[in-house]
C-alpha cells in the first residue's frame, strides 16, 4: 500500500468514525444536554479521535472490547450509561469499518460512512416529571427521559426509529389533570 493511499484510508477511517458517532442517539442526547458540562461538544469531538486512535493502538480488537471501551467513554465523560441497546450496533459499525479499512477497501469504508449519514436521526430528550419524585434535592435522583426522534438524512425508507413505548405501566400527565395553580392531580392505577 502506498503512504498517499494510506492516509487515504486512514482519513476516510476517521470521517467514518465520526458518522457513526454523530449519528449515535445516545452521543447526540449527552451532548445536546451537556451531560458532559459546558464542554460537552469538544468532548464529542475529541471522542472520534479518540476512538480512531483506540482501533490503531489495538489491530485486534474484540466487539465487546469495543463496547466496553466506548461504555467507559461515556460513563466517564459524559456521565452516561448506555442502556438503550445502541452500543452493540455502533461498536458493529465501527469494527466494521476498522475491517474494510484494514483489507484497504476505501469504496467500502465511503459506502458505509455515507448509509450511517443518509440513515442519520435528529433526536431530542425532554425529561418526564412523574408522581414517583418525592426529593427535588436528592442529589442521587435519576431522571427519565423521553426520546423523539426526526430524520435529517434521506433515508432509503424515510423512517428513523422511534423509542417504544414505556407501556400500559406508564405514568403520563393528562392536561385535564393540571388544575389552576399548577397542581397536578395523581391518580392511582386502576
Amino acid at each position: 500500500m502506498m503512504a498517499g493511499a494510506g492516509e487515504d484510508l486512514r482519513a476516510l477511517f476517521g470521517a467514518g468514525v465520526r458518522a457513526a458517532l454523530e449519528a449515535w442517539p445516545a452521543l447526540q442526547i449527552a451532548v445536546e444536554n451537556g451531560f458532559g458540562g459546558v464542554h460537552s461538544q469538544e468532548k464529542a469531538e475529541w471522542l472520534g479521535g479518540a476512538v480512531e486512535e483506540y482501533f490503531f493502538r489495538n489491530a485486534d480488537l474484540e466487539l465487546d472490547e469495543v463496547e466496553d471501551f466506548l461504555g467507559e467513554l461515556m460513563t466517564n465523560e459524559f456521565d452516561t450509561v448506555v442502556e438503550d441497546g445502541s452500543l452493540p450496533q455502533v461498536s458493529q459499525q465501527l469494527n466494521t469499518m476498522f475491517h474494510h479499512f484494514q483489507r484497504g477497501d476505501g469504496t467500502a469504508l465511503k459506502e458505509m460512512a455515507s448509509s450511517i449519514t443518509q440513515r442519520k436521526c435528529r433526536v431530542r430528550a425532554t425529561t418526564l416529571t412523574t408522581a414517583r419524585e418525592t426529593d427535588e434535592d436528592d442529589a442521587d435522583s435519576v431522571e427519565d427521559m423521553e426520546v423523539t426522534a426526526t430524520n435529517d438524512g434521506a433515508a432509503a425508507d424515510g423512517v428513523c426509529p422511534q423509542p417504544e413505548s414505556s407501556g400500559p405501566d406508564s405514568q403520563t400527565i393528562k392536561e385535564e389533570d393540571i388544575v389552576e395553580d399548577g397542581w397536578t392531580i395523581v391518580r392511582r392505577k386502576k
